[in-house]
């Protein structure tokens, strides 16, 4: 898979995408569509109709684990588990993206500059009656460069329309994308950037993801798909650019330079403030495009988007994968619900083999690259507990947890969006660590009720006997 264009065909390949020929209106109505169909796990939706525009928009891409695993290239009754441990296994063996010919790259089939630039030719929804505007820039990326290792980091910040040649950026701080433009801010120069909407859907997913520094998302990409990423310079950057992308802004950052922008409607179900606040933004230098482009958005919004369901995957096997890396044994499986994100809760199943293992877990989760950034609770069972079965989860916190042997971190880093928090104070979040394990140390353990095989056995011959 290497673009939108191919993810969609193998989606309405196996009726996992809708095709809208209605007209739709970008001022809300196409969004509460999106969002009414994500509540319902709906199909992926395309809407080739929508008001004063030829431009067609894709919505709820990833809003299921069944079109995560297509997106991964994995069988379609994976589990998000499953994906994890695909991920963690693939995701090692780094790939370099392949710079391709301009004469290859679709993505130039259509380029336009200075003042012929006018974004508002795309079909930019707006997405809730409070948002501050139009965003253009939900589920798509931006392209950075470090200036001083060369590190290329793609990252996912949402941007608000704030003109023909104008879109916001939220680099929340200590992201990658806010480490790069300070130091491009020390040296007196804009940072060059490229915003990529529409592409192969794994790209937004990493760029989504907890990547660790000085790794690119395009080496990850290639190791997930076994195959280089295709890429082409820019016309105006110096990045490396996706060939097969729909529409990429290229463009600069100046960290001394403001606009207003906001609110949105976050993936917390809430709004992160009442009003506008100044932000950087991009000013854009160059547009180029493919013949009859697609406009992809996500609704973000309350719980479960394709912005849930893509964190939950990123951030859950990236928390895997950084485990596995910590070399700590009876590891049996991570789970991070979508409800919260996959960011702020995380499930751990071990095979307990020594005292304070359980405690060890705990504590090994948030010093992850991933669960150093908004983890707020972490629960670990026994591995008889599948993470992701939450009904048995509740049970083992029911019977199995007690509050005297849980820990309370008072200070870690929070995410801004954090709606627990109060706005002004949302820099520290406290960690909640959940030891839900029957203890390995205890000499006496509590007896198991367990069946008796041979009457299961019985029993289950005689199920249609017994009209059931």
């Amino acid at each position: 898979m290497k673009s939108m264009r191919d993810f969609i065909a193998k989606a309405e390949s196996e009726q996992l995408l809708k095709r809208i020929t209605a007209e739709v209106d970008w001022n809300l109505e196409l969004s509460h569509i999106a969002k009414l169909n994500e509540e319902q796990s709906g199909p992926a939706l395309l809407f080739e109709n929508v008001k004063g525009y030829e431009t067609p928009v894709i919505t709820s891409v990833c809003t299921t684990v069944q079109r995560l695993a297509l997106i991964m290239g994995q069988p379609l009754d994976s589990t998000l588990v499953d994906l994890y441990k695909e991920w963690a296994k693939l995701g090692e063996n780094l790939l370099p993206p392949k710079e391709v010919d301009k004469s290859q790259a679709p993505c130039k089939e259509n380029i336009v500059m200075g003042d012929d630039i006018d974004l508002f030719q795309f079909p930019v929804p707006k997405f809730y009656p409070l948002d501050g505007g139009r965003f253009y820039g939900t589920a798509h990326f931006i392209i950075s460069k470090d200036p001083e290792t060369g590190w290329v980091n793609l990252g996912t910040y949402r941007s608000q329309l704030l003109g023909k040649d104008k879109i916001g950026t939220q680099f929340i701080k200590g992201k990658h994308a806010d480490i790069m433009l300070k130091k491009y801010q020390a040296m007196g120069k804009p940072m060059p950037v490229a915003s990529v909407v529409g592409c192969d859907p794994l790209l937004f997913i990493l760029g989504a993801a907890r990547i660790s520094a000085f790794v690119s998302e395009y080496d990850v990409c290639g190791a997930l798909r076994g195959a280089p990423v295709e890429v082409v310079k820019g016309e105006t950057v110096d990045l490396p650019i996706p060939a097969h992308a729909e529409i990429v802004v290229e463009g600069e950052v100046d960290a001394e330079k403001f606009m207003d922008e906001g609110p949105f409607g976050e993936y917390t179900g809430y709004y992160s403030g009442v009003g506008t606040d100044p932000r950087n933004f991009i000013d854009v230098k160059c547009v180029t495009f493919r013949n009859n482009p697609i406009f992809w958005g996500t609704t973000v919004g309350r719980a479960v988007t394709d912005t849930h369901m893509t964190m939950a995957l990123s951030y859950g096997a990236a928390l895997w994968q950084q485990l596995l890396a910590m070399k700590i044994p009876g590891l049996k499986a991570v789970y991070c619900p979508p409800e919260g994100s996959g960011r702020f809760m995380a499930i751990i199943s071990i095979k307990q083999m020594y005292p304070g293992h359980a405690d060890q877990v705990l504590t090994a989760a948030i010093s992850t690259e991933m669960g150093a950034y908004g983890l707020k609770t972490v629960i670990v069972v026994d591995e008889d507990i599948d993470p992701w079965d939450i009904p048995r989860v509740m049970y083992a916190v029911s019977f199995r947890f007690q509050p005297n042997r849980c820990q309370i971190i008072k200070r870690g880093r929070s995410t801004p969006l954090d709606p627990s928090l109060p706005i002004n104070a949302r820099d520290i979040t406290g960690r909640l660590l959940m030891d839900a394990t029957i203890p390995y140390d205890w000499k006496e353990k509590p007896i198991p009720i367990e069946l008796d095989p041979e009457m299961v056995k019985r029993v289950q011959s005689r199920w249609s006997e017994l009209g059931l």
